[in-house]
């Protein structure tokens, strides 16, 4: 018989594939340390964090991440009634070249000028809103901007209020004379066409005396009606940009150092609501509900800063509350992160910071106060739930 050699054969090749194993191994350990070594090492800004993996897993439903565990594992997707999930192909595709063929942007957004300043990303739609009747900001002409020409005045006879009855029942609750609203205006002289004699053009549509400002007025009497006490901050932004020779575009950066200033001197002061108008005409801004119109409002988060989830997370809980009571008014949560857009809005100064459009250029002041006693009215039920919750907490 010949002799048998086969078990050095077989010796040999495992000892060859026990030091492919360890080599591998000790591969994979480099690898590792190596990428937590390059991400560590990032600029913070540069990181990833909870937000970019939030926009990562966005791209992906709850349906179709159940049907991909579920192809794997059958008996974890055999008694779920899943609907039917989005196309991969279609997924696939925008993952690959950054276009989604439901928001007709993508395709032309890199390629025309200045294109990127509506690039602004829909966190909750109100009813009719897509991304062809996002909110506009505009600049008013330079004449205008400098307070060399303003128009003069119309149907202003009506706008005095006056002050509440002095019978008005007190508030069940209140913040015991600590103001907690702070409400300030970065583009002050935003006004609206009715009140502007002889001005039909959107852009004109700015004064120095009727204008947004009014709006503030009458969200802080129905606050402090509900009990929440509330400062009003009308610091001309604008004027003071003039007399820095700034320009329009920065002033965020102005308004910035008034909202600083007023939380330094109020400790008080949680959050900050900071009102607009749109650009958009009244078929876009307005709102039928129960007979009587409404300035449909639109909520606008910075997504460029530490605070943009906290910040959205509010004002997602006021759309909810609007959606409920006063269907249809809001016109939902929009996100500004992008080139072209101030990204930031001074929200980054506070957890509870948000920025509301309030109708458009063609809005009376009929509808927009009843928009800000709407919005007051459920700011009013989310602040005194959060009160309560916090009260607990502290228990």
């Amino acid at each position: 018989m010949r002799p048998q050699k086969s078990s050095g054969i077989l010796i040999t090749v495992q000892g060859s594939n026990l030091v492919k194993s360890a080599a591998a191994f000790l591969l994979f350990i480099f690898m590792i340390f190596s990428i937590s070594g390059a991400i560590t090492s990032l600029n913070p800004d540069l990181r990833p964090s909870s937000e970019s993996v939030n926009k990562a897993a966005s791209f992906f439903s709850a349906d179709l991440l159940y049907k991909i565990i579920g192809t794997e594992n059958r008996a974890f997707a055999a008694n779920m009634d899943l609907e039917e999930g989005p196309n991969l192909s279609s997924l696939l595709f925008q993952l690959s070249t950054n276009i989604n063929l439901d928001d007709p942007r993508s395709l032309l957004g890199r390629e025309l000028p200045s294109f990127t300043i509506f690039d602004t990303e829909i966190l909750v739609a109100g009813e009719g809103t897509n991304y062809t009747n996002m909110p506009i900001e505009s600049a008013p002409p330079q004449d205008v901007f400098e307070g060399k020409s303003e128009p003069p005045l119309q149907n202003v006879d009506d706008l005095d209020e006056g002050e509440p009855g002095e019978d008005t029942a007190p508030p069940p609750q209140s913040t015991d004379g600590k103001e907690v609203v702070y409400v300030y205006f970065t583009h002050n002289t935003e006004s609206f066409l009715p009140y502007l004699k002889g001005v039909t053009d959107p852009n004109k549509a700015f004064h120095s005396q009727i204008n947004v400002t009014k709006i503030g007025d009458k969200l802080k009497d129905e606050l402090e009606g509900k009990g929440i006490g509330t400062t009003i901050d009308k610091t001309d932004v604008q004027s003071r940009l003039v007399k820095k020779g700034w320009s329009y575009g920065q002033s965020y950066q102005e308004s910035r150092e008034v909202i600083a200033s007023a939380l330094g001197s109020n400790k008080d002061l949680t959050y900050l609501i900071d009102i607009h108008r749109d650009s958009r005409r009244k078929e876009q801004t307005t709102k039928v509900i129960n007979g009587e119109s409404y300035a449909q409002l639109a909520f606008v988060i910075g997504g460029k800063h530490q605070n943009y989830e906290k910040n959205n997370q509010l004002a997602q809980q006021l759309h909810k509350g609007l959606e409920s009571k006063y269907p249809g008014l809001s016109r939902g949560v929009l996100l500004k992160d992008k080139s072209g857009s101030n990204g930031i809005y001074n929200q980054d100064l506070s957890e509870n910071a948000i920025l509301v459009e309030f109708g458009g250029v063609d809005n009376t002041f009929e509808e927009l106060n009843r928009s800000a006693a709407a919005l007051a009215d459920v700011f009013s039920e989310f602040y005194w739930q959060a009160e309560e919750v916090n009260g607990s907490a502290q228990n």
